[in-house]
């Protein structure tokens, strides 16, 4: 292929815009400044004029009350900085709040409806000029795990924004599987190129693209670029995910009949095992029963043995029958993990209170690297039950389980996927539970 026929597009800046105010015709205005687009151009344009065409330059004597006004939820918090979900639906820092390019006093918000914008702004210049192009509203974006910022497609009207190369076959012939390409976004970057930060161009052209131009009707708009929340892997900062998964970890009896992967149980031991523990020790061991022959075997015989202490008890068979009942959440569940105490590396003193207080240490941390898998468990998208019944019956358990003597069943954990949606937790005012001296 020789040069010329190569693929190739032209990007330029418009020159001659006014400064925008309230109640203007951006669509007028681009149109007068560059009358010569032409059927199939892109027109780019940046979000700022497009808010205070729309009025959304507001008062406010603190950018932090207007940022908490367009925050639907926070993704991510690092001192006074707050990546957020704004109303458009758009995940990036300070909710697009900006006090820039504004005068003094006031911040300027992103358009109500940015694909609304493009929309009117593409009509706007048909009815100008007679021509079929393509828009996008932009704006610029940090990127997770990228330095520096670009401009993005936050409002598009008449252009494909993603190029679903799907199904298809790269030049070796490997089929396409993943590839699904923004090419709203890639518009919006190269604009931004000829456009600046300061120069006062708020406006760009991309000619040479005309496959890019939906005809006939505006295409689906920039929403379509914003990922949904089930299919969002990243949904949360640190932090946040970590409060998350603790707030959300909740005890699961109801299991689906799907599979465990095992590698998840495997990545919750290992966060399990990052659990304090006195002396430097390594105070838990986790039997993960992975069998149902296993799971049969063990729970058989905790069930006999608690049989027999309800016997002695002097409770009747009816009401031994519905206390058995309770272990169900054990039986029916896909996996079973029963984590144990070793005291390996603890102090003996000689001495009763002391060596009770010794022991109660290793207990904690028990406790604390069992907190550690459950949350994990929950991060893995795993429900899970701590059930504290083989706790009833440790010499059963280290018979049938063929564990050492110095190891101490602390309870079992089900573990399975959820069989519905848990229901509302109670909200607790943590004031309750604090004493401050």
């Amino acid at each position: 292929m020789n040069r010329a026929a190569a693929p190739a597009y032209r990007v330029w800046a418009v020159p001659g815009l006014p400064e925008v105010r309230q109640g203007d015709d951006v669509a007028k205005l681009i149109a007068a400044a560059e009358p010569g687009l032409a059927d199939g151009d892109v027109v780019l344009v940046t979000s700022k004029i497009v808010s205070k065409a729309e009025g959304r330059v507001v008062r406010a004597a603190d950018r932090e009350t207007a940022i908490d006004a367009e925050t639907v939820r926070v993704v991510a918090r690092r001192g006074s900085l707050r990546i957020v979900e704004n109303r458009q639906g758009l995940v990036m820092a300070a909710a697009g709040v900006d006090a820039s390019n504004t005068p003094s006093g006031t911040v300027l918000l992103l358009p109500r409806d940015p694909d609304a914008s493009a929309r009117a702004i593409r009509d706007g210049l048909r009815d100008a000029l007679g021509v079929e192009v393509g828009v996008v509203v932009t704006d610029t974006f940090g990127r997770p795990w990228r330095s520096g910022l670009t401009d993005a497609a936050i409002g598009a009207a008449g252009v494909r924004v993603l190029d679903d190369l799907r199904g298809g076959t790269d030049a070796y012939g490997n089929p396409l599987s993943a590839t699904v390409v923004a090419t709203a976004d890639e518009l919006a970057a190269a604009g931004d190129l000829v456009k600046g930060k300061a120069a006062g161009l708020p406006v760009a052209v991309v000619r040479g693209l005309p496959h890019v131009v939906v005809a006939g009707d505006d295409g689906e708009g920039a929403r379509a670029l914003v990922r949904g929340a089930r299919d969002d892997m990243f949904r949360l900062g640190t932090s946040e995910a970590v409060r998350q998964a603790v707030t959300q970890r909740r005890t699961v009896r109801a299991f689906t009949d799907g599979p465990v992967d095992p590698g998840a149980v495997r990545r919750a031991v290992a966060a399990a095992v990052t659990a304090p523990a006195p002396h430097h020790t390594t105070p838990w061991r986790f039997v993960l029963l992975e069998s149902p022959e296993s799971r049969t075997r063990l729970l058989d015989a905790m069930r006999d043995a608690w049989i027999a202490d309800l016997r002695r008890d002097g409770r009747s068979e009816e009401s031994i029958a519905k206390r058995i009942r309770r272990g169900d959440v054990l039986r029916n569940a896909p996996y079973l993990i029963v984590p144990c105490l070793v005291m390996d590396g603890s102090h003996t003193y000689g001495d009763a209170r002391r060596d009770g207080a010794e022991r109660e240490m290793f207990v904690v941390a028990a406790g604390a690297g069992v907190q550690n898998l459950l949350v994990a468990l929950a991060g893995e998208g795993l429900g899970s039950a701590w059930v504290s019944s083989t706790m009833f019956c440790r010499d059963v358990v280290r018979e049938v389980l063929e564990l050492p003597r110095d190891w101490d069943p602390m309870g079992a954990v089900a573990v399975g996927r959820p069989a519905g949606e848990p229901r509302p937790r109670p909200e607790r005012d943590a004031e309750v539970f604090i004493e401050v001296r």
